[in-house]
């Protein structure tokens, strides 16, 4: 089985030419089982760092991570490709792209500006007009109602909350005088009046980071905010995107990558706080959140999750978690609405930065490894095993299986 490789080239700090070339067994295999091999690169491109297949022509987008553009390359051989017209701007560290299931368009995600793009495709596939949406406003960013507790938005407690509430009750039990202070809520109860107030919920330095997109099955399109803990709904119009709602995750989680289940549901892989949270649609089309989860029971200090993608039938998901270089497994349940970890394995790479279920088979991605590795999943557990074949492929960021 054929796959094209992202990956970063010198301009980035990598060791890739271009779009790289991996094969899994024989080529026409329709499995990942067999022995992996790097067959060398497609075509030349600078950091190619995500890369995704038109729907019906064989073309394949790649974002041009350090220039910040996107560019089309046509298939002309088994292992060659061509640019197909020039590269269009997307933004700076444009980092993921998605094409429409219609193939007139493509969603582009830049983390270093935090911009939106629609980039139209012609016929040929040849990408032009870019658009962009309108930027994301941090929600966190409002002041918070000392009297609620509550951030109405995610339904957590944000940070700082108590010291607020501490100092509204004591300034409220001096107005109010001997007679009536008894009446004010003992919010500073147990608490220093001297004790400084814990750092407020708001960070100065937060910026918005777009970085996925997934289309949804209605048309609409969904897309990740990294920097502003935001899922957007978007309603794509002619030639643009309509802001159509946005659900509000918890402060500081850092929405990086997302899956569509089979159930309609919604999974996200949070960056930061290495969590799985599940958004679903209501009867008004409307996504709210459902609830959410730690990747794994156990916790590393310093770790970063990456990609998150499910197995066929939806049963389990996988993460990937930089730093203590893992693969987390989860189980959905119920519908689709809930998903519980289920286990922990090694990546076998240095910094997973992609993974991939094909059938019984995960391909992992080691950018700081400079390789590909197989695993073999168990079919009654749904857990990875031990690395099945290895090959050594520069610096990696991305595996998309190559068209039949």
């Amino acid at each position: 089985m054929r796959f094209w490789l992202g990956g970063y080239t010198a301009d980035m700090g990598g060791n890739a030419d271009g779009i790289g070339t991996l094969v899994a067994g024989a080529a026409d295999d329709g499995s990942a089982g067999g022995a992996l091999s790097f067959t060398g690169d497609a075509v030349t491109a600078a950091s190619p760092s995500w890369l995704a297949q038109h729907p019906t022509l064989d073309i394949v987008y790649a974002t041009l991570e350090a220039a910040g553009t996107v560019a089309a390359y046509r298939r002309t051989g088994e292992s060659s490709f061509v640019p197909l017209g020039a590269p269009v701007e997307a933004g700076a560290a444009v980092c993921h792209a998605v094409v429409a299931p219609d193939g007139g368009s493509l969603i582009a995600s830049c983390w270093g500006d935090g911009r939106v793009v629609r980039v139209v495709l012609d016929a040929a596939g040849r990408p032009s007009a870019p658009v962009l949406a309108a930027p994301a406003t941090d929600p966190h960013s409002g002041p918070v109602d000392p009297f609620s507790g509550v951030d109405a938005a995610v339904g957590i407690r944000p940070a700082g909350v108590d010291a607020e509430l501490a100092a509204a009750a004591r300034s409220l039990r001096a107005a109010a005088g001997d007679e009536f202070a008894h009446l004010v809520p003992g919010y500073d109860e147990g608490l220093d009046e001297e004790e400084p107030a814990e750092e407020e919920a708001t960070d100065p330095g937060r910026v918005s980071r777009a970085h996925a997109a997934v289309f949804l099955p209605d048309g609409r399109i969904a897309t990740t905010d990294l920097g502003f803990d935001l899922v957007r709904i978007w309603r794509p119009t002619t030639s643009a995107l309509r802001l159509d709602h946005e659900v509000v995750l918890p402060f500081g989680t850092g929405p990086r990558h997302m899956v569509l289940h089979p159930s309609g549901h919604l999974h996200v892989v949070t960056e930061y706080s290495l969590e799985v949270f599940t958004l679903g649609a209501g009867r008004d089309g409307r996504w709210s959140l459902l609830g959410g989860v730690a990747a794994s029971g156990i916790s590393v200090d310093g770790d970063a999750a990456a990609e998150l993608t499910r197995s066929p039938d939806g049963e389990y998901l996988y993460a990937a978690l930089r730093g203590s270089n893992t693969i987390a497994t989860l189980r959905v349940r119920g519908a689709g609405e809930r998903t519980e970890p289920v286990a922990l394995v090694d990546a076998g790479v240095n910094w997973p930065r992609h993974h991939l279920v094909v059938r019984d088979t995960l391909l992992v991605a080691g950018q700081l490894s400079d390789e590909i590795v197989s695993l073999t999943i168990d079919p009654r557990t749904g857990v990875p095993g031990r690395v099945r074949s290895r090959t050594a492929a520069p610096s990696p960021t991305r595996i998309l299986p190559a068209r039949a």
